[in-house]
């Protein structure tokens, strides 16, 4: 399935760029996505965590990708 991208913060310094277009042939469930994603770059292994929306609503584990789906990784922000 073709799926859009976008990336922010730490996942765009660790991709080097702002937005993917994968052709994504694994299982449909986040998990398994996020699994793909460390595979791929290994640097986001590093991340304690970060959050997945899909078409602009934060995702659940359990949530399923579609064929279209625009897919943003958001990673923990700080501030002061």
């Amino acid at each position: 399935m073709k799926l859009q991208v976008l990336l922010f913060g730490i996942t765009r310094d660790i991709v080097g760029k702002s937005m993917l277009e994968l052709d994504y042939r694994g299982p449909s469930d986040i998990q398994s996505f996020k699994e793909m994603l460390k595979d791929k770059y290994p640097e986001m292994s590093n991340l304690s965590h970060f959050k997945i929306a899909i078409n602009q609503e934060f995702a659940r584990e359990d949530s399923q990708l579609q064929e279209g789906d625009e897919i943003a990784l958001i990673p923990p922000v700080s501030g002061g």
